[in-house]
């Protein structure tokens, strides 16, 4: 995408005729990044309420991880659909759309009774959260044009925050005996942002027939030179994201022997660190190259993992978890930029929607692949295999700066 940043400035030209007041991004960066931050909250408070969801609808484990893997997986597939419905849409109508869909979900879970009930609950949730992301960062995208990487990283630090909240939030109502009281805190949370975005994003709703040409933007996302070392980066990267997160709190507590506590308190740090380094590398990526700040960030991401390894502990272990979640959550915010910056102005939704797409599908194989080599050997050995996944990815990113 091509444009010129105007931050500094009084507006911004759409090129439509409508100009967007330096105050107003900053509004509409806040409601849009409030929304995704909500989005975090709603989809992982859901894991820690599974014991109580499993008593009190009498379902197995296995029913309840199965509706978990269709909420993730309709997450990932809703992508793609919501970029390109921006492209013809509008940004503001598939974001609003996205977060009233997100509500009827949580409306359906909190009156389910059974497993029917619950699972197609928590489908609506994961189609109509994965219609956000792509589009909130396209739309990003055409606000800070020059400074995406700085947008990017509040928007996805959003997402940190949630998470953080989302471990309260569970206890609370846990603590209160019912677990259907997470959820009216997140019902709120997305109406207000839902309004908000309504309000401060000036760009009239539209419904228009969408027409999805899944071949061409395959081709341009994953077939040229450039893009096929991006995708594979990421999707490595992501491998390790989805790996080493699964199974952190887990590998502390029996590779390492740290208690519950301290393995949950690390597994919670990772959030921490990346409220505040997202922001950070993202506008380092702006000032001094996003695929160089990228490739230093996945060095010192996998020099954390090394040390993470090889720790014994407490305060070695716990100082390798922050230095592993300084690198591993300084990624996306420059890498997503430079893909971005990429990408033609027409398609810009629904191609970064289908590498969304493609990345987070071949990423969401990482606790499998943990699991499975935990099985016949140790964590550890499996944590060494992401350290080659987080080196490969770095190599590629290399190929790709010279390319």
């Amino acid at each position: 995408m091509t444009g010129n940043d105007s931050t500094a400035g009084d507006s911004l030209d759409r090129g439509d005729g409508r100009s967007t007041s330096r105050r107003n991004r900053i509004r509409v960066l806040a409601a849009v990044s409030g929304g995704f931050g909500t989005i975090a909250v709603g989809l992982l408070v859901m894991s820690p309420l599974l014991p109580a969801i499993i008593a009190d609808l009498s379902i197995t484990p296995f029913q309840a991880g199965l509706g978990l893997s269709v909420m993730w997986g309709l997450n990932a597939l809703g992508q793609y659909p919501g970029g390109r419905a921006s492209d013809v849409t509008g940004r503001k109508t598939v974001l609003v759309f996205g977060l009233a869909g997100f509500v009827l979900g949580f409306g359906v879970v909190t009156a389910s009774t059974t497993f029917a009930g619950y699972l197609v609950g928590v489908a609506i949730l994961g189609l109509c959260s994965g219609l956000y992301p792509a589009t909130g960062y396209t739309l990003l995208s055409e606000l800070y044009a020059d400074r995406q990487g700085k947008a990017f990283g509040i928007y996805t630090a959003f997402w940190d925050v949630g998470g953080g909240l989302s471990a309260g939030l569970a206890a609370a109502a846990l603590a209160a005996g019912e677990w259907r009281l997470a959820f009216p805190p997140v019902i709120g949370l997305a109406v207000a942002a839902a309004v908000l975005i309504h309000v401060w994003r000036d760009e009239p709703y539209s419904l228009s027939r969408v027409r999805f040409d899944v071949g061409k933007t395959f081709a341009r996302v994953v077939l040229g030179r450039e893009s096929t070392r991006l995708i594979g980066a990421f999707c490595l990267f992501f491998l390790t994201w989805q790996g080493a997160v699964g199974f952190l709190p887990t590998f502390l507590r029996y590779e390492k022997g740290l208690p519950a506590g301290v393995a949950s308190t690390a597994f919670a740090s990772l959030f921490l660190v990346g409220m505040v380094t997202k922001p950070i590398s993202g506008n380092l990526g702006d000032r001094f190259g996003r695929l160089r700040v990228s490739i230093c960030a996945l060095a010192v991401g996998a020099a954390g993992l090394v040390a993470l390894t090889l720790a014994r502990s407490t305060w070695t272990l716990l100082g390798a978890v922050v230095l592993f979640a300084i690198g591993l959550m300084s990624v996306t915010p420059p890498l997503l930029a430079h893909v971005m910056a990429t990408l033609p102005d027409s398609n810009a939704g629904g191609d970064i929607g289908g590498f969304r797409t493609i990345y987070m599908g071949l990423g969401s194989l990482g606790p499998a692949y943990v699991g499975f080599i935990a099985d016949l050997s140790t964590y550890g050995v499996a944590f060494y295999g992401l350290l080659g996944s987080l080196l490969a990815s770095a190599a590629l990113l290399l190929s790709a700066n010279r390319f």
